[in-house]
């Protein structure tokens, strides 16, 4: 099982590679490629990657998503929020309300059960910021939209959890057969986001006070290591959030360590080849069957999140005053979702027992969906706004 788990790596990054490279030569991002690659190697149609291997691959995924989180995270400097005010925060909670009242709304207009609706409306607010990410690290991204956007997919998840946790209430006050305590319900989320920004903070003091003992390259690669998976560890532990745990440490970081470029670019040094491995088993883990089961609801699903995405973006640039490139090409650039949204699958199957696999299925499925079209659209909006520029020579 060993020397195929090595060869199976092997394969991957080399074919992570190749797709790469072709994904280049029809201009699409690299991730579009590293996602496709993953795909023909998996049950869908190779079969090198069996699911059973997917599935035992879930630990590089888990530590790919640690250091997305915490380059994201790295971001969040307070320099640029006292700049901008508190926009960044209005308009990731205009965005997120935008995809759940759009999604909500159009499914019970079609016919479908209410508290069907609600569940999916509620998992349409997250957002997922790897794919989009990892287009801005390719091409290396810069502007005030650009800057805004990693701001707002920073904030998304607390408002996802959040509005989610509204959203469990109202199913489970309206479902009679469900025993609720509406109180510990409203305040399950907000102690998710709490413990895991003070975990994340805590790491984050700690992080810099080791460094002043360790200063070369190949140790720090070690704490950063360390620390980062600790965190992301100790969060699901404790029933935080992995996810808003590591942001934290990359927020807290940035804004109390004068060297974070430094500390940026050693993740950079050593995190590609975890990314590409990460986008290659997503790809893989996707049954290219389960599309067959997505249905109207699936599709309605898919299209009326981009809509509330776009719309809530839009709607949240023009009452904050921001620039016209950013109201309207901010939203194309929230469309992947995964991760949370993910994870919020078995708590929604839990409140609907009834409509657990259907559910399961629309957002697998439109999880994949976005992941293909999501970060072809986020170059694309970059490009327009003129914060990304792809040059004839850029290598992959």
């Amino acid at each position: 099982m060993e020397s195929k788990i090595i060869i199976a790596t092997a394969v991957m990054l080399a074919s992570a590679l190749l797709f790469g490279r072709l994904g280049k030569f029809f201009k699409l991002p690299n991730v579009t490629g590293y996602l496709i690659a993953g795909l023909l190697l998996g049950p869908s149609f190779l079969n090198i990657i069996p699911m059973n291997m997917v599935n035992g691959f879930s630990v590089i995924s888990d530590m790919a998503l640690a250091f997305i989180a915490f380059s994201v995270g790295c971001e969040f400097d307070l320099k640029y929020y006292r700049k901008v005010g508190g926009s960044p925060i209005l308009i990731a909670i205009t965005e997120a309300c935008g995809a759940i009242v759009v999604v909500t709304v159009t499914l019970i207009l079609l016919g479908f059960d209410v508290k069907l609706a609600i569940m999916l409306g509620a998992i349409a607010a997250a957002t997922a910021p790897a794919q989009t990410i990892m287009v801005i690290n390719q091409y290396k991204a810069k502007g005030p939209l650009t800057s805004m956007l990693l701001s707002v997919v920073a904030i998304d998840d607390a408002v996802a959890l959040i509005a989610f946790g509204l959203a469990t209430t109202v199913v489970k006050a309206m479902n009679s057969t469900v025993n609720t305590n509406m109180v510990m319900s409203i305040l399950s989320p907000v102690y998710e986001i709490a413990v895991s920004f003070v975990l994340g903070g805590l790491a984050g003091i700690l992080m810099k006070l080791v460094f002043r003992w360790f200063k070369k390259p190949s140790n720090r690669i070690c704490i950063i290591l360390a620390l980062v998976l600790s965190t992301y560890w100790i969060a699901d532990l404790v029933h935080g959030s992995p996810l808003l745990a590591c942001m934290a440490l990359g927020a807290v970081l940035t804004n109390i360590y004068d060297e974070i470029e430094k500390i940026v670019s050693t993740c950079d040094s050593f995190t590609p080849p975890l990314y590409m491995i990460f986008f290659v088993i997503s790809g893989a883990g996707f049954e290219v069957s389960a599309l067959k089961g997505i249905g109207l609801i699936g599709i309605t699903y898919v299209v009326a999140r981009v809509i509330g995405k776009w719309g809530g973006a839009w709607f949240g640039g023009k009452v904050t005053k921001q620039e016209e490139k950013i109201c309207k090409y901010l939203g194309p650039t929230l469309m992947p979702q995964a991760g949370v949204a993910l994870g919020l699958i078995v708590v929604a199957g839990s409140v609907v027992p009834a409509y657990a696999p259907q559910i399961r299925v629309i957002i697998l499925c439109s999880t994949f969906i976005y992941s293909i079209i999501g970060p072809i659209a986020a170059k694309s909006a970059l490009q327009k706004s003129g914060e990304l520029v792809v040059k004839k020579d850029n290598k992959v």
